[in-house]
């Protein structure tokens, strides 16, 4: 017969298999690059076909471009970092609270643990001495885990979102700016909006593995939202 140590291995291996804060901490800065790259695109995109219908200057298209790219890197960048520093503080936030909820009302906690074994299919008395010796050797551990799915020490990391985001936000516009930029004047067109359709279909296609989602459908849906922006963006230069 398996120790009460075992069976709450075994359980917390079957049943919580999405736990692996690593994991969850390498998606995060991938969702993060994801869309850093994705607002890159578009943000440059939008910039280069306005000023390019408005002029035919390539060193006036370059540098509108460029300042365009660098200020929506830095903002995704400072934007994922103040979102992800509120997660992270809210984390916190969670553990000091249910250190005093084990100060105040130890009974409960302990419950509460019993019960989340309970609902994997234990019997309550199996439930309740699984969950006496894990609080008996890592309390908090136990209830942030089994009320938050939350490791102690283990927060996403704000720095790494800020970095994943600056850098694929500045990758995503540099592909649009150098076809614009680089291509000879008969092609310019031509190949933006080919360097665009490529690069947010990539996006589309990274976003819906990320995601669990529809790929076809993600891909479709980037492409509409990166056509509809040249299309506007487009007919902005031409008013202008």
């Amino acid at each position: 017969m398996k120790s009460v140590k075992e069976m709450t291995g075994s359980i917390k291996k079957t049943s919580r298999k999405e736990k692996n804060v690593t994991l969850e901490q390498k998606l995060n800065t991938l969702r993060a690059g994801v869309l850093g790259s994705n607002d890159g695109i578009l943000t440059v995109v939008g910039v280069l076909f306005s000023v390019a219908v408005a002029t035919t200057n390539k060193f006036t298209i370059f540098i509108a471009g460029l300042a365009d790219l660098l200020a929506c890197a830095f903002s995704m960048a400072s934007g994922e970092y103040a979102s992800v520093s509120t997660q992270k503080d809210t984390e916190k936030a969670v553990v000091q609270q249910e250190k005093k909820l084990l100060k105040d009302n130890y009974a409960r906690e302990l419950q509460i643990v019993a019960e989340y074994y309970k609902t994997q299919g234990i019997t309550y008395e199996t439930s309740l001495a699984i969950a006496r010796e894990l609080m008996e050797n890592k309390p908090l551990e136990t209830v942030t885990d089994v009320k938050y799915n939350l490791k102690l020490g283990q927060y996403v990391n704000p720095w790494n979102a800020a970095a994943a985001s600056l850098i694929s936000a500045i990758l995503g516009g540099v592909l649009p700016l150098a076809a614009m930029t680089l291509s000879p004047e008969v092609y310019k067109w031509q190949a933006t909006i080919f360097a665009v359709c490529i690069s947010v279909s990539i996006t589309g296609y990274l976003s819906a593995k990320l995601g669990n989602g529809l790929v076809k459908i993600s891909i479709l849906r980037n492409l509409a939202v990166g056509i509809l922006t040249m299309i506007i963006h487009y007919c902005v230069g031409i008013l202008l």
